[in-house]
C-alpha cells in the first residue's frame, strides 16, 4: 500500500487543474507534497518593513511596504480613447529607502482607489531601474487590513508572521499561501525520513510538526525548529544516496595496479629535474594506496592553479602500465587535450616513444584521440588502444564512442570533473575488462562541504601547495569607466611586458562574430544586471583584437583564439603562442584551464565584472607559470559601489583559491551551487546551505555512512527509502550526475 497518498495527490484535483498548470509550468511544483516543500523564502512582520535598498535587480520580488505617496498623471496619447492617457505613479517607502510603483491605462482605477498614503501592503513584482531609480511596473498587490478581528489584539496582529514563497509574475505569495493553507492538512500524513534514533538523538521535531511551523510559525522559535529539521532532511537524505554509491563502488571487482619496483614509473622520477612537493607526494601515496586495492578507486583530486595536479596524474598513470594496464585521461576540449599530450609526451622524453627507434627501455606510447583527426591517424590511434601498443591515451569525449576499443583499461582520469556527466564518466569505464579505476581532477577549488555534497561518492585529495618556482601574480583592478587613463597604463604594461622579451593574454566574454543577438556568445556570470552600464554588449575577441593591432598595440604579433576555430587552426595558433612567435593572444575563455606559456607574464581580462570569481581566479592562473613574476588586471566599466566591482576587488586581494571559492558561492544562489544540473530542479537545495551549514553536512554524512554499512537495502527504514526514490527518480537522476 502506498505510505503517502494524500502527499502524492495531484494538485490539479485538489487546486482546479488552471492553477495546478501553473504551478507545474512556473514552479516545477506536481504534488501535494511538492507544493508542503515549497518553503517560504523569508518572513515579514505585519508591522514591520520590507528593507528596499536591497532588492536585486531583474528578480521577482513580494515587499511589504507603505505607501508614502500617490499621483496620477494625465498624457497625451494616441492610443487612448478621447487621446487621453493615464500614469499611476505610487511612492511605497520602509521609512528609509523609496521604491517608485507605476500603473498604466485601464490598470491605475483599482490601486488609484485602495493606494492610498498610508496604506500597508505586500507588493509583488520585477526590480528594474528607470531614470536612475527603482520600480516595480505594474505590480500585483495585497493589502494588509489592520480590522482587528475577535480577540487578536492590535499587537499581536502586527507581530503576525507573514511567510513570503518563491512566486512567480503568474503566481504571487499571497496565492501560494493560501493554496498551501488548503493543503496543509495533509501534512500529518509525511512519512518521516529521518531513522528514530537520529531524529530523538538530535533533538529535532517530527517531519509533520516542522512543515506546520515551516508554513505558519506562531513565533521566530517555530521557523528555526523547523528549518534546523528541514536542513538535516535534506542533508541526510543526499548524504544517503551518495553513501549507497560508495558502497556499491565497493562491491565492485578491479584488478589491483602496483608499480614495478624499477619500471616505468621509478624511470620517470628519475629522470625529474627536480623534487615533488610534500603535498605531491603525500596525494600520491593515497592515490597508490587505492590503486592497490580490489575494488576501483574513486577519488577526487582538487588543486590550487599550478599545484601541479597533471604530474601527480601522470605518475599514476604510469603506475597503471607498469602493472600491465592502460591509462587515458579525457580531457573536455581539444585544446585542452592537445595541451596535455604535448605536455605529457614532454615531461616523458624518451620514455613516451615505446616501439620508437632510440625509445628508452621501458617507454611506452603516448596516444592523442580527438573528434577532429583525419581518418588514417584515427585508425591508427584505435588500433594501438585495441592490440595494446599503446598504453597512455590523452582524448576528448571521442574516447567514449562504442568504436573505441582498450586491450586492458586499468585507469581513467577525468579533467575538470564538472564538464562531465556520470553517464559519459561510466561509459568510459565500462571499456575496462573489469571496472577501472577513477581519478577525477578539477583546478576550480571547492569549499569541504560542496566537496561532500557534490562529489559526495568520491573520496577527496587536496593540493594546496604550490612548487617551487612558481612566481608571484599581481592582480589590479582598473576602472574603465572612472578613470580611462587607468586602461591606456594597461596596454602600456603590456608592451612593456612584451619589450622584456614576455607575452600576454587579453580575454573577452564572447567572439564577435554572431549575427543577430549582440549578447549571443557572452558568457553568462550568474549575477544579475546591476545598472544600465550592463545593457552596452559584452566586448568581443574579434572587435578587441581589431581595435588592439590598429590602436594601442599597434607593431606588435596579435592573434585571435576561439571556440567556433576549426581544431588544426587553434592548435597551430597555441602553437604559435607557445613558441613565443606571438606576442599577443586574445582569446575567449578557451585558454581557462590547463593552458601552459611559462613566458606568458600579463593578462588583461575585459570586462572581467562578466565572468564568475572562480573563473577569473583560473583565467588568472595561466600567467606567473615561469620564473618571471605575472600581472592579472581586471578591467571593468562597473561603477565603484556596485557589487561587481566589490567581487573584482575581492579577487584582486587574494590568491587563495579556497577563500575565493567560498566568496562565490556566498554570492550566488543556493541552487546555483550544486551546478546547472540542479537548477529550477525541485531537488535543488531549499533550506540546506552548503557554505553555513557545513556541520550539517559532515554529520549527516557521518550518519549517513553507518546507516549504509548496516543496512545497504534500508530495508529496516522505509520513509528513507520513499524519501531515496523521490530524490532519484529519472526525473531528478541527473541531481546525483553533476553536470
Amino acid at each position: 500500500m502506498d505510505p503517502v497518498p494524500a502527499l502524492r495527490e495531484p494538485l490539479k484535483k485538489v487546486l482546479g487543474p488552471a492553477t495546478a498548470k501553473v504551478m507545474a509550468e512556473h514552479l516545477g511544483l506536481h504534488t501535494v507534497g511538492d507544493l508542503l516543500h515549497h518553503y517560504p523564502r523569508r518572513y515579514e512582520e505585519r508591522g514591520q518593513l520590507t528593507h528596499l535598498a536591497d532588492l536585486p535587480m531583474d528578480e521577482h520580488v513580494t515587499v511589504v511596504a507603505q505607501v508614502a505617496d500617490a499621483r496620477l498623471h494625465t498624457f497625451a496619447s494616441s492610443k487612448a480613447p478621447r487621446g487621453k492617457g493615464q500614469r499611476l505613479e505610487v511612492t511605497i517607502t520602509d521609512g528609509s529607502g523609496r521604491l517608485q510603483l507605476v500603473f498604466f491605462g485601464n490598470g491605475v482605477h483599482k490601486p488609484h482607489k485602495e493606494l492610498l498614503p498610508g496604506t500597508r501592503a505586500m507588493f509583488s513584482g520585477k526590480v528594474s531601474v528607470f531614470n536612475r531609480r527603482l520600480q516595480l511596473a505594474h505590480p500585483a498587490y495585497e493589502l494588509l487590513r489592520g480590522d482587528v478581528e475577535g480577540e487578536e489584539t492590535a499587537e499581536s496582529w502586527a507581530g503576525a508572521l507573514i511567510p513570503l514563497y518563491p512566486a512567480t509574475a503568474k503566481l504571487e505569495s499571497w496565492k501560494l499561501a493560501k493554496a498551501i493553507q488548503t493543503v496543509l492538512p495533509s501534512a500529518q500524513e509525511a512519512v518521516d525520513p529521518l531513522p528514530e534514533s537520529l531524529r530523538e538523538g538530535r533533538g529535532l521535531v517530527s517531519l509533520p510538526e516542522a512543515l506546520l511551523k515551516i508554513h505558519r510559525p506562531h513565533t521566530k522559535a517555530d521557523i528555526e525548529d523547523a528549518r534546523a529539521r528541514l536542513k538535516w532532511d535534506e542533508a541526510f537524505v543526499l548524504q544517503v544516496a551518495l553513501a549507497r554509491r560508495r558502497h556499491a563502488e565497493t562491491q565492485l571487482p578491479a584488478v589491483p595496479r602496483r608499480p614495478s619496483p624499477d619500471g616505468l614509473l621509478t624511470a620517470f622520477d628519475d629522470r625529474l629535474p627536480f623534487t615533488l612537493t610534500e603535498g605531491q607526494q603525500r596525494v600520491s601515496r593515497e592515490i597508490f594506496d587505492d590503486l592497490a586495492t580490489d575494488h576501483p578507486m574513486h577519488r577526487l583530486l582538487q588543486g590550487e592553479v599550478g599545484s601541479g595536479k597533471t604530474l601527480v596524474a601522470l605518475r599514476a598513470m604510469l603506475a597503471v602500465v607498469d602493472s600491465g594496464g592502460q591509462a587515458v585521461m579525457l580531457a573536455p576540449t581539444e585544446v585542452l587535450a592537445q595541451q596535455h599530450h604535448r605536455s605529457v609526451v614532454e615531461m616523458m622524453g624518451e620514455l613516451a616513444e615505446g616501439g620508437m627507434l632510440g625509445g628508452a627501455e621501458h617507454a611506452t606510447k603516448v596516444v592523442l584521440l580527438t573528434g577532429s583527426m583525419g581518418a588514417a591517424a584515427r585508425r591508427h590511434a584505435l588500433l594501438d588502444l585495441a592490440t595494446g601498443e599503446a598504453d597512455i591515451v590523452i582524448g576528448t569525449h571521442a574516447l567514449i564512442e562504442d568504436k573505441v576499443q582498450f586491450h586492458d583499461l586499468g585507469l581513467v582520469v577525468v579533467d575538470e570533473q564538472h564538464r562531465f556527466g556520470v553517464e559519459q564518466r561510466d561509459a568510459l569505464r565500462g571499456k575496462g575488462k573489469q571496472p577501472p579505476h577513477l581519478l577525477v581532477m578539477t583546478a576550480t577549488p571547492i569549499p569541504r562541504t560542496v566537496a561532500m555534497t557534490v562529489f559526495g561518492d568520491l573520496e577527496t585529495s587536496v593540493l594546496d601547495q604550490l612548487p617551487a618556482g612558481r612566481s608571484p601574480i599581481a592582480s589590479h583592478v582598473v576602472p574603465a569607466a572612472d578613470k580611462p587613463h587607468f586602461l591606456a597604463r594597461a596596454w602600456e604594461r603590456v608592451r612593456e611586458e612584451v619589450a622584456n622579451g614576455h607575452q600576454a593574454y587579453v580575454v573577452c566574454p564572447r567572439i564577435g562574430d554572431e549575427d543577430d543577438d549582440p549578447k549571443k556568445g557572452a558568457k553568462p556570470s550568474g549575477r544579475p544586471p546591476q545598472d544600465d552600464a550592463d545593457k552596452r554588449p559584452p566586448l568581443a575577441v574579434l572587435d578587441v583584437a581589431e581595435g588592439l593591432a590598429k590602436g594601442p598595440l599597434q607593431g606588435l604579433g596579435v592573434e585571435v583564439l576561439h571556440g567556433r576555430m576549426q581544431p588544426d587552426d587553434k592548435d597551430a595558433v597555441m602553437r604559435r603562442f607557445a613558441a613565443g612567435e606571438t606576442d599577443v593572444l586574445v582569446a575567449t575563455t578557451v585558454i581557462e584551464v590547463g593552458v601552459n606559456v611559462p613566458n606568458a607574464t600579463a593578462m588583461v581580462i575585459m570586462d572581467a565584472d562578466r565572468f564568475g570569481v572562480s573563473q577569473l581566479h583560473q583565467l588568472r592562473g595561466r600567467v606567473g607559470r615561469g620564473s618571471a613574476p605575472g600581472l592579472c588586471l581586471l578591467v571593468s566599466e562597473m561603477p565603484e559601489a556596485s557589487a561587481a566591482r566589490q567581487r573584482l576587488n575581492a579577487v584582486a586581494s587574494t590568491r587563495d583559491g579556497f577563500e575565493l571559492s567560498r566568496i562565490d558561492l556566498e554570492q550566488r544562489r543556493e541552487g546555483d551551487v550544486l551546478g546547472q544540473a540542479q537548477s529550477g530542479a525541485r531537488t535543488s537545495l531549499r533550506v540546506l546551505a552548503v557554505i553555513e551549514d557545513e556541520e550539517i553536512i559532515a554529520e549527516a554524512r557521518r550518519e549517513a555512512a553507518a546507516v549504509v554499512a548496516a543496512d545497504p537495502e534500508l530495508t529496516g527504514l522505509p520513509g528513507l527509502r520513499t524519501a531515496l526514490q523521490a530524490l532519484l527518480d529519472e526525473e531528478r537522476e541527473q541531481y546525483l550526475e553533476k553536470g
